[in-house]
């Protein structure tokens, strides 16, 4: 019987934990006003997968903030 290693186990969840970082920083910047908050989220998120997907969904379809010009 095959199984998963522990090993192949933790580069998953290193693998999941940084997608899921990234991505949800940088969704965070287009689409909230805390993008740091939302990357934390997202890396909890991460070692609960199916939960981490349904959050990603959320923020892809969430609206993006409105842009600030500067130029006034």
């Amino acid at each position: 019987m095959m199984g998963i290693s522990p090993t192949q186990l933790m580069f998953l969840i290193v693998g999941l934990t940084t997608f899921m970082t990234i991505v949800s920083f940088y969704l965070g910047r287009r689409k909230t006003e805390t993008p740091i908050l939302v990357a934390v989220i997202g890396f909890f998120t991460a070692f609960i997968p199916p939960i981490a997907f349904i959050y990603l969904l959320i923020l892809v379809f969430k609206r993006d903030i409105p842009k600030s010009d500067s130029n006034g």
